[in-house]
């Protein structure tokens, strides 16, 4: 691996590490610690959701036409530092939460922006990208590993700081990343583009917006998992359970590799109905496993994880990708990204967080646990029933490949096709 792929592997793992040392355990530090309710925890996790729909507005009006893409990373990654160091301090919900929210928007725009910096760089885009981006993987399982099992922090405000000296890290390092100059300088700024309204055209496709439709709506009961699942393993006397989690991250980078056998074998429609199917499953075992005999189902449920993350959503941006023409097609993956983990995951996040308020149960000795069977039940309901209307209102040529959508013109793009 030569010096700008080292450079460019350190910095995704840099990127993810910071995510990871945090949001998974969020819920545990919330409900043990700062004994806030369940709707809180919900809106907690919501703030993601929040930048994730705002975020892609910031970065096609300001990162693609005025500032070089790693200076204004160490702006963002330096505010986010001091603003969820800031986070860890308080004790009540609303200044934690505008906090979190104000240092999520400073972080979500960095996800793309890793990703655009790379690709910039990058000779051989489909061969090296990949094996980059695993590093975020890396990031992520470090980070895992130290809140949780050298640490023993799942429950303490550690996590924050420890995510703010990570930030504070990655700004700095950013300043010796490759000069990445805006990619459309001095290019008129229309709401038609930084809206990304052409690729609304899709939805003339009936097929594409059975898609879009099933991804917002599948995207509701898939958070409870990312919003519950750590909280529910403490609870039920699962020891480092973060350091445990992390196995998803290792079954996502197994079947991250093998999506092309997959896809080669199954066609797209057949391996987002898998991955649809996997997440019924997750949900099954998490409401009938437990710590003790049946342990293993919750082992299962954290390495379905690949399954669950690469056949729904991998899969899912590679169909957008196949659907819409060359013009189209950051506006096309924007829109999947606004709908599914911007509006999905807010209302997912939000729901979950109900949920486990409904079913908390107080002893007498004050002590708040949670039934969590019907917790983990309605989630595999909701995701049952998504499955099963895709798989009657979504057409395919018999082969399982997807029905191509109709030519798709794109103002200035002649005839529209690919």
């Amino acid at each position: 691996m030569n010096s700008l792929k080292l450079r460019l592997s350190f910095m995704m793992f840099l990127q993810y590490f910071i995510w990871g040392s945090w949001y998974v355990t969020m819920g545990t530090y919330l409900l043990q610690t700062r004994k806030f309710e369940g709707g809180q925890v919900g809106s907690a996790y919501g703030v993601f959701a929040i930048a994730a729909m705002i975020s892609p507005f910031f970065v096609g009006m300001i990162a693609d036409r005025f500032f070089a893409t790693e200076r204004i990373m160490v702006v963002l990654h330096l505010t986010g530092g001091v603003l969820v160091w800031l986070a860890a301090e308080q004790t009540h919900f609303e200044p934690f939460f505008w906090l979190l929210l104000a240092f999520q928007l400073c972080y979500v725009p960095t996800l793309a922006l890793t990703n655009s910096l790379s690709f910039h760089h990058l000779a051989e885009v489909a061969r090296d990208f990949p094996r980059i981006k695993i590093w975020g993987s890396f990031g992520w399982i470090v980070a895992g590993c130290l809140i949780s099992y050298l640490l023993k922090a799942e429950d303490k405000a550690i996590q924050f700081k420890i995510a703010s000296l990570s930030s504070f890290a990655m700004a700095f390092y950013s300043l010796t990343l490759p000069h990445t100059p805006p990619k459309n300088r001095g290019a008129r700024v229309t709401v038609r583009d930084v809206l990304g309204l052409d690729a609304l055209k899709l939805l003339k496709s009936f097929p594409f917006s059975v898609f879009l439709v099933c991804s917002f709506l599948n995207c509701i009961p898939l958070n409870f998992y990312y919003v519950l699942a750590n909280s529910y393993f403490n609870e039920s006397g699962m020891a480092h359970a973060g350091t445990k989690m992390t196995l998803g991250q290792v079954s996502d980078m197994v079947f991250l590799a093998l999506m092309p056998f997959f896809l080669g074998r199954y066609g797209i429609k057949r391996m987002l109905l898998i991955g649809m199917a996997a997440w019924v499953t997750r949900y099954f075992l998490l409401a009938y496993g437990n710590n003790g005999p049946l342990v293993w189902m919750f082992y299962g449920a954290i390495l379905v994880h690949g399954i669950c993350y690469d056949f729904f959503f991998v899969t899912g941006h590679m169909y957008v990708d196949q659907q819409a023409n060359e013009k189209i097609r950051g506006a096309a993956q924007g829109l999947i990204a606004f709908v599914t983990f911007g509006l999905g995951t807010y209302v997912g996040a939000r729901l979950a967080g109900e949920t486990l308020q409904r079913y908390s149960v107080t002893a007498v000795t004050g002590a708040v646990t949670h039934d969590w069977k019907p917790i983990w039940i309605l989630p595999a309901i909701g995701a049952g029933a998504v499955m099963l209307v895709f798989a009657l209102m979504f057409r395919d040529d018999g082969t399982g490949r997807p029905v191509k959508a109709a030519a798709i013109e794109a103002p200035g793009s002649g005839s529209g096709h690919e």
